[in-house]
């Protein structure tokens, strides 16, 4: 199966990166693919940047480009839940964006046209939800909330869950990788390790920064596995 994964961020790039065989690179204006391989399957590895217009550029690019069966998206987010700590992992079983109003008639986070949440392919998440893999923290499925900010003021995360009561993690691209993928009709699913959780919140985003230096490392393990025991077909 050929599989495309798209990150926003270089330093999830580089850690990705790092565990692929038989590696090509390759540049295709304005993105980057690492070519490989992992577990009997074809890999093709880009980012994309921060937010959801980079997100949506680069997951069409990726479409076009290789064709892929499925796409994952995988990288950090930020938890939600008070249950749900850093070093978590989150697998969405559904997306939905926080911050998208096209007025009545479209429900919370809704664009019009499209559905209101945007299911992943039940046979990817299946494959990815293995909480057995995890060595430190918890492994969730359910829904990922996804927009263009940065979340870690109360006030925000307060606003986000009275609407979108059941939701898990909040990130800046999967809302857009999902949405195209539903256009495109490719099979997506996103997989994200939390790196910073309700708490302190004044302290948010100094826990983003120490993730990086401290745990990135061994929360992508948990995605090594993961893709390592990807099935080779749907």
């Amino acid at each position: 199966m050929k599989i495309g994964i798209i990150v926003a961020l270089s330093v999830e790039h580089e850690q990705l990166a790092k565990l692929l065989e038989n590696k090509a690179e390759r540049e295709e204006f304005p993105f980057k693919y690492v070519e490989g391989s992992m577990g009997g399957n074809e890999i093709i590895l880009t980012q994309c940047g921060i937010g959801k217009v980079n997100a949506a550029m680069g997951t069409v690019e990726l479409i076009r480009q290789y064709h892929p069966d499925c796409i994952i998206n995988t990288g950090v987010a930020g938890s939600i839940d008070p249950c749900i700590r850093v070093m978590d992992v989150v697998v969405g079983e559904r997306v939905i964006y926080h911050d998208v109003d096209c007025g009545p008639g479209n429900g919370f986070g809704q664009v019009q046209g499209c559905p209101n949440y945007f299911d992943a392919e039940p046979a990817l998440w299946s494959a990815a939800f293995r909480p057995h893999y995890m060595e430190e923290g918890s492994m969730w499925l359910g829904t990922i909330t996804s927009g263009d900010q940065f979340v870690e003021d109360p006030g925000q995360v307060e606003y986000i869950k009275s609407h979108i009561r059941e939701g898990m993690a909040v990130d800046m691209e999967s809302g857009a990788i999902a949405q195209v993928c539903y256009i495109y009709q490719v099979p997506f699913v996103s997989i994200r390790i939390i790196s910073d959780a309700p708490g302190d919140d004044k302290l948010r985003f100094q826990q983003y920064t120490d993730f990086w230096g401290e745990l990135a490392h061994r929360s992508f393990g948990v995605t090594q596995k993961i893709l390592e025991g990807f099935p080779t077909e749907l």
